[in-house]
C-alpha cells in the first residue's frame, strides 16, 4: 500500500494526479469510491458529500450523538435532582417569602453553591459529549471516502481513543474566541446594571463603550484565528496528532485558501442553524401544548415538586427537540470541515491516488 494510505500526515505524494488530461476518449473523470470523488472538491461535491455521509452512515453518527448527548443529559439530570434535594429546604423558604422579603443569604449560599456544581457538571459532560462527536465525525469520513462499510462500535472506540487529545483542541479552540465574547459580556451587563439602575455616569458608559468596542476590534482576529485552526479536529483523528502538532498542521493547510474555508464553513454553520430552527418548531409547539395541560392541574398554592412534576412533559419534549437539532448541528459542520480537510490534502498533496489505491481502484488509463 502506498504511503498515507492510513490517512496519517506525510509528505506530498509524487504520483500523477487525477482528473488527467484528455485524450482520444475524452476526459476520464476521477474515482469515486465513496462519497466524493478522490480529486480537489468543488462546493457542490463538500456539501453533496457531507449529505451522502449522513444517509449512508446515519446508524454510526447519530448512535454515537445519541449516546454522547443523552448521556451528558442524564448527567446533568441527575446532578440537578442531587442539587435539589440537598438545597429543597431553602428554596422552598425563599418562594415563600412575600414581595417585602429579602432572603437570607444562609438560603442563597447554597443555592449558588448547588447551581455553580450543576454548571460545572454540564460544562464537563457536554464538552466530553462534543469532543466524542468532533472524533466521531473524522472517524466515519475515513471510511465515507473510501466507500467501506463501518459499525457503530468500530467508530466508538476509534473516536473515544481520540477524546483526550480533542478535549485539549477543543480547549485551544475555543480560548481563541474568549477574548471578544469576554469584552461583549462585559459590555452587556455594563449596560444592563447601567439600565436596571438607572446610572448614566461615566463608569457605567466607559465599561459599555470598551466591552462593544473591543469586541468589535477583536472579532476579525478571532476569526481568523478560528478558521486558520478549524481543521485542528480532523488532523487529530486522521493522523493521530497531539493538540499543538495539530493546530500547527491546520494552519499549514488552510495556508493560501483561508477565505474559502471560511465561506464554506459559515454557509454550512448557516444550514444547520436553519435545519435545527425547523425542528425545533414542532417540538416547541408540543410542548407549549403539554405544558398548558400541566399547568390546569396545579393548585393555588403549588409546592416546588408539584409545578416540576406539571411541567415535566414540556421539559421532556423541548429536550427531545434539542437533542435532534443538536445532532444536526454537531454533524454537519463537522463532515463539511472533514470534507475540507480532505479537499485541501488532495489540493497540496495529492493525496486523491493514495485514497484510490488504498479503495483497491484501479487508476484511470487515458487514450484510445
Amino acid at each position: 500500500m502506498a504511503q498515507d494510505a492510513g490517512w496519517g500526515g506525510g509528505p506530498p505524494y509524487g504520483g500523477a494526479p487525477y482528473g488527467g488530461p484528455p485524450g482520444w476518449g475524452g476526459w476520464m473523470p476521477p474515482p469515486k469510491p465513496g462519497v466524493i470523488p478522490l480529486a480537489p472538491l468543488k462546493l457542490g461535491d463538500i456539501l453533496g458529500g457531507a449529505f451522502s455521509t449522513m444517509g449512508r452512515y446515519w446508524k454510526q453518527l447519530f448512535g454515537v450523538g445519541v449516546a454522547v448527548y443523552g448521556g451528558a443529559l442524564v448527567v446533568v439530570g441527575a446532578a440537578a435532582l442531587i442539587a435539589y434535594s440537598a438545597v429543597s429546604d431553602h428554596l422552598d423558604r425563599v418562594i415563600s417569602l412575600s414581595a417585602d422579603e429579602d432572603p437570607s443569604s444562609k438560603d442563597l449560599t447554597p443555592m449558588l453553591i448547588a447551581l455553580g456544581a450543576v454548571w460545572l457538571v454540564a460544562m464537563a459532560a457536554f464538552m466530553i459529549g462534543t469532543a466524542m462527536m468532533y472524533a466521531a465525525v473524522p472517524a466515519v469520513l475515513q471510511e465515507a471516502v473510501l466507500g467501506r462499510p463501518t459499525t457503530f462500535s468500530v467508530i466508538w472506540r476509534r473516536a473515544w481513543a481520540r477524546v483526550p487529545a480533542l478535549i485539549g483542541t477543543v480547549i485551544l479552540t475555543a480560548l481563541i474566541a474568549m477574548i471578544p465574547v469576554v469584552l461583549a459580556v462585559i459590555g452587556f451587563f455594563a449596560f444592563m446594571i447601567g439600565a436596571i439602575t438607572l446610572a448614566h455616569g461615566s463608569g457605567t458608559a466607559l465599561w459599555t463603550s470598551l466591552g462593544f468596542l473591543g469586541a468589535l476590534a477583536t472579532a476579525p482576529l478571532a476569526a481568523w484565528l478560528w478558521v486558520k485552526f478549524s481543521l485542528a479536529p480532523s488532523a487529530v483523528v486522521f493522523e493521530g496528532q497531539r493538540p499543538v502538532a495539530a493546530l500547527r498542521r491546520s494552519s499549514q493547510l488552510v495556508r493560501g485558501d483561508w477565505w474559502r474555508i471560511f465561506g464554506i464553513s459559515l454557509l454550512a454553520f448557516a444550514m444547520a442553524a436553519v435545519a435545527n430552527y425547523i425542528i425545533q418548531i414542532p417540538f416547541s409547539f408540543l410542548g407549549l401544548f403539554s405544558g398548558i395541560i400541566g399547568g390546569s392541574t396545579l393548585d393555588d398554592d403549588p409546592n416546588p415538586a408539584a409545578i416540576v412534576f406539571a411541567m415535566s412533559g414540556y421539559v421532556v419534549i423541548l429536550v427531545l427537540g434539542q437533542l435532534i437539532g443538536q445532532l444536526v448541528s454537531a454533524t454537519f459542520p463537522q463532515l463539511v470541515t472533514g470534507l475540507l480537510y480532505v479537499d485541501r490534502r488532495m489540493r497540496a498533496e495529492n493525496l486523491g491516488p493514495v485514497l484510490a489505491e488504498a479503495a483497491a481502484v484501479p487508476p484511470p488509463q487515458y487514450g484510445p
